[in-house]
């Protein structure tokens, strides 16, 4: 009797893990779907304000416009280039 009880629980929990495998599986899924281009318009999604990028005057990398340093009527990335 002992051995029956020890395989309906072995099997009991080998169901169980498979099942919480493929709920975990399911939920990344859902998490990183696309929204469907065919589904009903609606509401649509409000995106994030997008920031201003300036150019360096002496290295040429685009920065965000919150990180600018002015000088002599130029714009810098940094301090150390705004000095150069």
């Amino acid at each position: 009797m002992t051995r029956v009880l020890f395989w309906l629980a072995l099997v009991f929990l080998v169901l169980f893990a498979i099942r919480s495998k493929i709920r975990g599986m399911q939920q990344r899924a859902r998490a990183q779907q696309q929204p469907n281009p065919f589904a009903p318009p609606g509401r649509p999604q409000e995106l994030p304000d997008a920031e201003l990028m300036l150019c360096c005057a002496h290295c040429g990398v685009y920065y965000p416009a919150s990180e600018n340093v002015q000088a002599k009527g130029h714009d810098y990335c940094s301090h150390a280039h705004a000095t150069l």
